[in-house]
C-alpha cells in the first residue's frame, strides 16, 4: 500500500535520480575506470548466469545484440571473458568470466564498497539502516522491470 505522499511523485523520482546518479559517477571517479559501466554490467551479468550466448546476454542488458557483440568483444581483447563454441548450435559461441575477469569484478566492487564504508562511518546506526531499507526498496523498483531470470549483482 503506498504511503502518503509529501511532495509530488515526480519530483521526489527527480530528486532520486539526480542522487543515484550522482552516486555511480562519484564512485567511478573515485575508484578509477578499468571498466566502462557497460563493460563492468555485462561482465557481471556473464559472472551470473553464463555461460551466455551474445542474443542472451543482449536480452539480459536490455541492449541490441550489435552493442553485447561489441562490448564481449573489449572484454575479450582484455582478458575479461573468453568465447567458446556452443555444443547445442555450432553457428553460435558462449561467453563465459575468466579468472581475470573474476579478479578485476572483486577488485572493483572492493574499492566501491570501501569508498562507501568510509563515507557512512560517520552515520548514526538508524541512518545506515534507513539507507539499508532505501537500498531494498530500489532493488525492488528496479528487479519489477527485468527480465525473468536470477537476481543480478553490482560491479
Amino acid at each position: 500500500m503506498p504511503s502518503t505522499v509529501k511532495q509530488p511523485l515526480a519530483e521526489t523520482a527527480a530528486h532520486l535520480r539526480l542522487v543515484i546518479g550522482r552516486a555511480a559517477r562519484r564512485m567511478r571517479q573515485e575508484v578509477g575506470t578499468e571498466l566502462r559501466p557497460s563493460s563492468a554490467s555485462a561482465l557481471v551479468t556473464v559472472e551470473l548466469h553464463g555461460p551466455l550466448t551474445p542474443s542472451e546476454l543482449a536480452d539480459i542488458e536490455r541492449v541490441k545484440r550489435p552493442t553485447a557483440t561489441r562490448i564481449l568483444q573489449g572484454l575479450e581483447e582484455e582478458g575479461l571473458a573468453q568465447r567458446t563454441p556452443d555444443p547445442k548450435d555450432g553457428r553460435s559461441a558462449l561467453i563465459s568470466i575468466t579468472g581475470e575477469g573474476r579478479e578485476r569484478l572483486r577488485r572493483l566492487r572492493q574499492r566501491k564498497n570501501a569508498y562507501l564504508a568510509r563515507r557512512m562511518r560517520d552515520l548514526e546506526a538508524g541512518e545506515v539502516a534507513t539507507l539499508e531499507h532505501a537500498a531494498e526498496i530500489i532493488e525492488r523498483l528496479l528487479e519489477s522491470d527485468r527480465p525473468a531470470g536470477p537476481r543480478e549483482g553490482q560491479a
